[in-house]
């Protein structure tokens, strides 16, 4: 007889020899979903007995997480700053150090006022959806040259009453947009092609190689993207990048050279330098 905590507890320690970073944390996810049960449930009724039909939904799920299927594709779902966001295989799925972006983005943009912010290479939506959830006044457009991507964000857009206030471009980069944002944000692809498969399983596997491969030097992205920046940005307009480890004085480099303003690189939480920041020369 198997219950909400015993069965979270077997798939627990399956992941663990797995392999997977967060066996008791995803356990409990795939038990949620498996079962159709709630945190709550397993916290106030851990004894409770399921039937055989969770127990097969609860080992489904087991088995794909145990392939190291992420799980965020697993369950659907990725919780992000402040919001709750739709996860398929088609996106990236967004990551806690995608968070210090956010944090310097909202510290770019002015609450009171209104404003222009685009993001090139949208996904799910996480960074642009967190800025305008931040900044009501403001308006986005988002960019992806993948209209499956495109399809994500726009779900997203729409399950947080954000649909009006944001424009959806199925283009490469800044290719055909015009200029006058306030503020460019972007977590472009940066990983070097000879290293995407060495990448941990949750991500060489399954996440998409449009999303993460950076050419031979990772800096592939950036290049375009900072060739048509001076171009999209208002005089005195904000530009954010996160950054791979190592890429900060690269990318420094190149808005430097395409005479931007560098201003600033962010550590995230783990203490590398993750996001690239600056504005365009007023005059």
């Amino acid at each position: 007889m198997s219950t909400l905590v015993s069965a979270w507890a077997a798939s627990r320690d399956r992941l663990r020899a797995a392999g997977v970073e967060s066996p008791v944390f995803d356990a409990r996810l795939l038990v949620e979903a498996g079962a159709g049960v709630t945190r709550l449930d397993i916290v106030t009724d851990p004894q409770r007995v399921l039937s055989a039909e969770q127990l097969a939904g609860i080992e489904a799920l087991t088995l794909r997480r145990e392939a190291r299927e992420p799980i965020s594709h697993i369950v659907g779902r990725k919780a992000f700053w402040t919001i709750d966001l739709a996860v398929t295989p088609d996106v990236l799925t967004p990551r806690p150090e995608t968070e210090t972006l956010v944090e310097v983005a909202l510290e770019l943009s002015d609450f009171a006022a209104p404003s222009r912010v685009l993001d090139l290479g949208v996904g799910t939506g996480a960074i642009l959806f967190a800025v305008l959830g931040a900044r009501p006044l403001a308006q986005g457009v988002a960019v992806d040259v993948s209209a499956k991507a495109l399809e994500v964000a726009k779900a997203n857009a729409a399950e947080l009453g954000l649909s009006e206030r944001i424009a959806f471009i199925n283009t490469d980069w800044g290719d055909g947009l015009e200029g006058g944002f306030d503020l460019v944000v972007s977590n472009p692809p940066y990983i070097r092609t000879s290293e995407i498969d060495l990448l941990e399983p949750e991500v060489a596997r399954y996440e998409p190689r449009l999303a993460l491969d950076g050419g031979d030097d990772g800096l592939d992205a950036y290049r375009r993207i900072i060739h048509v920046l001076p171009h999209l940005l208002k005089p005195d307009g904000a530009f954010a990048f996160e950054v791979g480890e190592g890429q900060a004085e690269a990318v420094w480099a190149l808005a430097d050279q395409a005479g931007l303003t560098p201003l600033g690189v962010r550590k995230d939480l783990a203490g590398k330098s993750r996001v690239v920041w600056g504005r365009r020369p007023k005059t």
